[in-house]
């Protein structure tokens, strides 16, 4: 009977737990709200666009920038010696229209594709489409300007010394710099291309983003208007690295930052009052005033590479000849051009200051700025451990610092103080120390329709508060979504590891909240599926997290080393945080309180069963047929 008791019991138990488990799944599913699902469109990566990246943890003393006026803060994109330039992104019109512009100090026109184009190449994003916005309008033609054959509406033209060019009209809409920006939309004059030739028509990104002076400058515009101080900074990330960020207007610069004059009358170009260069501690036997020639020495971020005087270059180079001699003279990477290129250096770029020699830049006022070598170096693309001169000889007078020279340098244009400021740092890491908190968290909007589908809408309203794709009381759980790659590699799966941290510093998340779900193959292609999770003890994904995310898959702006072969984006979920069942919120003191109640009961029916054995051990019956030994009461007889 005790046993009997003690299944049933038992029984009874599993029964409610099944039930109260059942209960709480049918209950889940009946809250749930359907995930957002947002097909991406096919986008292929070509491999000359693809970074050289083999080593991304490049740690750089940090420094820290403190807050100044309000400004524009944007994230910069892609790899200057790979791509030949940096892109930014900007919002124009009515509802915003998306752009990637190359950030170019040496342009004062900002411009994009018109929807009109007669003679535009195939870019990155779609074209703007005037009509589609509600606030765009033509600049019409007045006597400041260059007015088009029916004298209607003002026109640009601009070539550069590649024998590129762009031309169109002049357009005035509303421009933004994102959802990080802590500047509003502002009203700018920008230009609307009607034909581009040269590189302008092949290249990948969008357009130009003048930053130069002139009163058509995205700078001198937010100037004139009183929204920004008159300055901004760039910070172009290493090498193998890319990235970086820029600031429209004021900050405080730290206090080890290296100024030089800056001559804003003697050239519309951003000059430096260069003196001397040093290799490895020794200065440069040259002549006077060489790098002050013609336009002096000038900072244009929209060259990759540094050009100096013929005779400068060749002390340069001889300096540096002489103090590598042991490494090995290769040929360049393209045949059609004489590089100085030495193999035999090792690929782990972090530890190239110890074989190639330091390079100081001293500046008119004794001021000195350190270059490391990537600051004057470039990768050889076709043989590992191998780099080339990033210095080359100028036909010109002019000495001209590309990207290359700043390199992981924090560059303040501080137009309003007519000076320079240099800092080394760490840039692919300082758009992270940027982030600070300027507002509060923006909310997350969907638009629900009758069936209860969540989606994006294609583009952004303008009534969303700083361009937000989303708002309301809406939380994301978790974002998937799969890359498809087609590689000759064999290896992928091992570098998979790798290619999560690749992935979680692009989406700017941490390491933990990248994992990877699952991956299927079919010969050399891969389709690799990746979850985004809340951080440690989050229930959800934070709004500007989740917005983040969504808006750099949506852009197609993940960018992967060219190791991995081509790869596309292919589709991915924002799946919403589940609603909790009453069984789910109270499931612990459930667990809890049943687990105890069972303990009791087991305890009771165990302690009653040994109460039952002792009352047993103390009498027993004798059984019905038992033989009884006989016993001799008798005495023994003699």
């Amino acid at each position: 009977m005790p046993r009997t008791w003690f299944f049933l019991t038992y029984f009874f138990l599993i029964v409610c737990y099944v039930t109260g488990f059942h209960i709480s799944i049918v209950d889940a599913r009946n809250n749930q709200r359907p995930p957002m699902v947002l097909p991406l469109r096919l986008s292929s990566r070509n491999h000359s666009l693809h970074r050289h990246v083999d080593n991304l943890r490049r740690h750089l003393q940090q420094s820290k920038l403190p807050r100044s006026t309000t400004n524009a803060r944007t994230r910069l994109y892609d790899d200057l010696l790979s791509n030949g330039y940096h892109t930014t992104r900007l919002w124009i019109g009515s509802p915003p229209q998306e752009f990637a512009l190359i950030v170019d100090t040496g342009s004062t026109v900002t411009y994009v594709p018109c929807f009109s184009c007669s003679h535009c190449g195939d870019h990155q994003g779609p074209r703007f489409q005037p009509d589609m916005s509600s606030t765009y309008q033509p600049v019409k033609c007045n006597p400041s300007c260059n007015c088009d054959d029916e004298k209607k509406q003002c026109t640009y033209d601009r070539r550069y010394a590649e024998m590129s060019s762009s031309s169109g009209v002049l357009g005035e809409d509303l421009v933004s710099f994102g959802n990080d920006s802590e500047l509003a939309p502002q009203p700018a004059i920008f230009g609307c291309e009607n034909m581009e030739t040269g590189d302008l028509y092949s290249q990948r990104a969008d357009g130009i983003m003048g930053l130069g002076r002139g009163r058509l400058s995205v700078v001198d515009q937010l100037v004139d208007k009183g929204v920004i101080g008159d300055s901004f900074s760039l910070c172009y990330g290493g090498m193998d690295v890319g990235g970086g960020a820029m600031v429209l207007g004021e900050i405080s610069p730290p206090p080890d930052m290296v100024f030089s004059h800056s001559d804003p009358f003697r050239s519309p170009y951003y000059n430096i009052e260069l003196k001397e260069i040093h290799v490895a501690g020794k200065q440069l036997n040259l002549p006077a005033g060489v790098f002050d020639g013609k336009h002096g020495t000038v900072l244009d971020s929209g060259t990759t590479y540094a050009y100096f005087r013929r005779d400068a270059f060749s002390a340069f180079r001889n300096a540096i000849l002489s103090a590598i001699h042991f490494l090995e003279r290769i040929p360049g990477p393209d045949p059609n051009y004489h590089d100085i290129c030495f193999s035999g250096a090792g690929s782990d770029v972090s530890q190239l200051s110890k074989i190639f020699p330091e390079v100081e830049m001293v500046f008119k006022n004794g001021k000195k700025l350190l270059l490391s070598p990537e600051n004057y170096l470039f990768k050889h693309t076709k043989a590992s451990g191998a780099y080339c001169l990033g210095i080359f000889p100028n036909s010109e007078p002019t000495t001209l610092l590309g990207g290359i020279v700043v390199q992981n340098t924090l560059v303040t244009y501080d137009r309003a103080n007519d000076r320079i400021g240099f800092l080394k740092t760490n840039c692919s890491e300082l758009w992270r120390r940027l982030q600070f908190s300027v507002a509060p968290e923006p909310a997350l909007l969907v638009s629900q329709s009758n069936d209860t589908n969540m989606e994006i809408p294609p583009v952004l309203s303008r009534s969303a508060s700083t361009w937000n794709i989303l708002s309301g009381p809406y939380h994301i759980g978790f974002i998937t979504f799969g890359v498809s790659i087609s590689t000759a590699d064999s290896n992928l799966k091992h570098n998979l590891k790798e290619l999560g941290k690749l992935i979680s510093e692009e989406l700017e998340v941490d390491d933990s909240q990248v994992r990877l779900l699952n991956v299927t193959s079919h010969g050399k292609d891969f389709i690799v599926r990746w979850g985004i999770f809340p951080v440690a003890n989050a229930n959800y994904i934070s709004n500007t997290t989740a917005l983040s995310i969504i808006m750099r898959l949506r852009g197609h702006r993940m960018q992967l080393p060219e190791k991995f072969g081509d790869y596309k984006l292919v589709e991915w979920n924002a799946e919403p945080q589940r609603e909790l069942s009453w069984w789910q919120h109270h499931f612990l003191a459930t667990l809890l309180g049943s687990v105890t109640t069972l303990i009791l009961i087991l305890s009771v029916i165990c302690i009653w069963l040994v109460h039952q054995h002792h009352q047993q051990a103390a009498y027993e019956p004798v059984a019905v047929g038992a033989s009884i030994p006989e016993q001799d009461l008798n005495p023994v007889k003699s």
